[in-house]
């Protein structure tokens, strides 16, 4: 699905541009990816998992703006990005047509500024249309800032995987599952 151009304002004021994934941008996209599994463990690539090559990522962006069930948008201060966003259906079964994934990830240079949330709140709104009336995500369950903001959204937790990712260290994380009613 493509969603046109909006302006969204940062806690300070400062302008992001929110707009759809187009395939232009899969090069944009390609170096995100890698660069937030650098910056935080709470993602479920490590940084070298990340091998997609660029007419891969081209065909994701297209399948992505011609399902008329799925969004994915990315925002953009001053020309650099800050991050994306998503959504899809969680299974093609009838019984689940009901049922969206959601998913989010910003740089950490922009989180805390509002632009998470005007986001998520774009990607409710748009999922709701759909005809959607469940919104899920997963979250590692020490990823106490997005816990918090997910909650505010109206998010419960439903339930926690133990052990859920391991990471090269030989440590574990936990991830709950969170889902809202639209």
């Amino acid at each position: 699905m493509n969603y046109p151009e909006k302006e969204i304002h940062t806690k300070d004021g400062h302008s992001v541009i929110v707009r759809s994934v187009q395939t232009q941008d899969a090069e944009i996209m390609l170096d995100y990816l890698k660069a937030v599994a650098v910056e935080t463990p709470f993602l479920v690539n490590e940084p070298e998992e990340i091998t997609l090559t660029m007419d891969q990522e081209v065909r994701f962006i297209q399948a992505n703006l011609d399902n008329p069930k799925a969004m994915m948008i990315a925002g953009f201060a001053d020309g650099r990005h800050v991050g994306n966003a998503s959504f899809y259906m969680v299974s093609g079964k009838k019984r689940f047509l009901h049922r969206c994934s959601i998913g989010i990830a910003l740089y950490q240079e922009f989180t805390g500024l509002g632009i998470g949330r005007q986001m998520m709140e774009i990607l409710l709104y748009e999922a709701k249309k759909c005809g959607y009336e469940q919104a899920e995500l997963e979250v590692i369950a020490a990823n106490s800032g997005a816990i918090a903001l997910y909650k505010s959204l109206g998010f419960e937790i439903c339930g926690t995987m133990k052990h859920a990712m391991k990471y090269k260290d030989g440590t574990y994380a936990d991830m709950y599952t969170m889902a809202k009613q639209l």
